[in-house]
């Protein structure tokens, strides 16, 4: 072990064919230490204090603010008041059923000081989809915005709008803050102790409720703080991805403990959010592809908008594809695109780009956070793979979920003895240690496989659909062939006006693949279906193109 030594440049050790972060590791409390995320918040904040009239969240749309002093003493009472009067208690989940807003992360944070378990899910979500979510995480109470709870059924402690007179008083009691510590002080929050039930579904089609720890926030939180940048006042951050979704709930928990103000978005208007750039002199920004996707397109929205504060754009939950990058820096040229690699079950990013350097690298999605491992592994030979060469991506680190909520058959599919997490994506890590993405493994193509073991990745022809200036959009989906086994098919989105066919288009790739990669048949659409984070739903498209009813506008 001490006399293994990994390249500093890609982390790689050629002994053990494992990759380690090229940052600097960072102590983590012991493991014995009882501590809730929560706890160890308000460590960081008495440590690195921000400026007395700093706001900790800001409303997007009203501009109320909540200061970092009332934002502490809100987490406090309503933890107090949430144990007191509803016997909350460890070993509870509450259900939380919102869009984004500066109630959220105090609602959190107060049920991760007492224990309790925070299950977040999508207020858009069908009635049979939260049932199923409540049937995992088994809740004894919900949070719910009064437009969205009406699709909760009855718990054991009901449901609590978060929009009502009745919340606002339990955060707002007017209780001394040393009886609220000496009455929390009795609640022990054991770091193993489960934090969070988020949603994803894993490496199959149904829904999983991944279990994150205390332990797997504050490891976050930590690796958050190794990178962080000195500033002579706080940054504003802007979350416009959903808190329910692992990417904005780790931006939302990482912001607050790097002690910048959060501004806080509920549904997202364009319009709305070029504004609270301008006028709360925004600095950084959180964002979905679609909407990376939107900002690069733009034919002139933008213009007239001061956006000169802006520093760095976050993007992550599904990859960009190399035009939209470029449109993106000729557009906002002083931005740092800051992208990032992270399953629901790592609990959010473990690559990511630090700094201008490493955001000029384009296509990669960053390197290694510290405290973490990584291998790239053959699929076939089960072999584990130096610089440059693919293969799945298995990681491994103090991030790792604790596994699928009542279902440990899952569970051992994706987590390993050794604590290897396999994500079931394809990618290489370079000689620097950049990650880049390929392409989900079970996505690949499959052309002529029974015979020669061809595969084609969706995401490199979708690069290519999206860089022809008559293209607007594009996704590639397997297609079922009797001679090749499967065959790439299209869904183009064109751009408005252009009348693109489907001979040109596919003579466009034609030209800039191998035989076996050519697109063989194109369909056009309005837009593509695409999930809360931006990633594309290929099932949907596959539906689509298995039924008689293909759209050909």
């Amino acid at each position: 072990m001490a006399n293994q030594q990994f390249d500093p440049r890609s982390g790689f050790c050629s002994q053990t064919n494992i990759y380690h972060s090229p940052r600097r590791s960072v102590p983590l409390p012991p493991l014995t230490t009882p501590l809730s995320i929560t706890s160890y918040l308000f460590s960081i904040l008495n440590s690195h204090p921000p400026p007395p009239h700093t706001a900790a969240l800001i409303d997007a749309l009203t501009r109320r603010r909540i200061l970092y002093s009332d934002f502490i003493l809100r987490i406090k009472t309503l933890a107090f008041s949430l144990k007191t009067k509803f016997n909350l208690s460890k070993n509870d989940t509450a259900f939380v059923l919102s869009q984004n807003s500066i109630h959220v992360p105090i609602l959190c944070f107060s049920l991760f000081l007492i224990g309790v378990t925070v299950s977040p899910s999508n207020p858009a979500n069908t009635k049979p989809e939260i049932l199923r979510q409540i049937q995992l995480s088994k809740p004894v109470i919900a949070f719910a915005t009064s437009e969205a709870a009406d699709i909760i059924p009855s718990l054991k402690c009901g449901t609590i709008l978060l929009d009502s007179l009745e919340f606002e008083s339990f955060m707002t009691s007017q209780l001394d803050e040393r009886d609220l510590d000496s009455e929390l002080d009795r609640v022990s929050v054991s770091q193993l102790d489960p934090a969070a039930i988020l949603y994803s579904s894993g490496t199959t089609g149904m829904i999983k409720g991944v279990v994150l720890t205390q332990r797997n926030w504050i490891s976050s939180l930590a690796g958050a703080l190794a990178v962080r940048s000195v500033r002579e006042t706080p940054a504003v951050a802007l979350c416009a991805v959903p808190y329910f979704h692992v990417y904005g709930f780790r931006y939302c928990v990482t912001a607050l403990a790097l002690g910048q103000s959060l501004v806080c978005m509920g549904r997202f208007d364009f319009g709305v959010f070029l504004r609270a750039i301008e006028e709360l002199t925004v600095n950084h920004v959180a964002l979905a592809p679609p909407i990376v996707f939107t900002m690069a397109q733009d034919g002139g929205s933008m213009n007239g908008y001061d956006l000169s504060k802006l520093e760095s754009l976050a993007c992550g939950g599904a990859p960009l594809t190399l035009s939209i990058i470029k449109k993106l820096k000729q557009r906002l040229p002083q931005v740092q695109l800051a992208q990032g690699y992270g399953l629901t079950e790592s609990t959010g990013r473990v690559f990511g780009t630090e700094g201008p350097k490493e955001c000029q690298v384009v296509g990669a999605t960053g390197k290694l956070a510290p405290n973490c491992e990584a291998k790239i592994v053959d699929a076939d030979t089960g072999i584990a793979q130096p610089p440059g060469k693919p293969g799945e991506l298995w990681i491994r680190g103090s991030f790792t979920m604790k596994g699928y909520v009542g279902d440990e058959e899952a569970t051992a599919n994706v987590l390993d003895s050794a604590g290897w997490l396999r994500t079931g994506d394809l990618c290489y890590i370079d000689n620097e240690g950049f990650l880049f993405y390929l392409d989900r493994i079970k996505e690949l193509i499959k052309y002529k496989g029974y015979q020669v073991g061809l595969e084609v990745a969706p995401a490199e022809l979708e690069h290519l659909l999206q860089s022809h200036p008559d293209i607007v959009d594009a996704a590639v989906i397997p297609y079922p062939d009797e001679l090749a086994g499967q065959v790439p098919m299209a869904f183009v989105v064109r751009k408005c006006g252009r009348i693109i066919d489907e001979s040109k288009i596919m003579d466009f790739i034609n030209k800039q693949v191998a035989p076996y990669k050519r697109i063989r048949q194109v369909n056009f659409i309005n837009s593509l279906p695409r999930n809360a984070s931006g990633k594309v739903l290929r099932k949907e498209l596959i539906k689509l193109a298995q039924s008689s009813t293909i759209s050909k506008l």
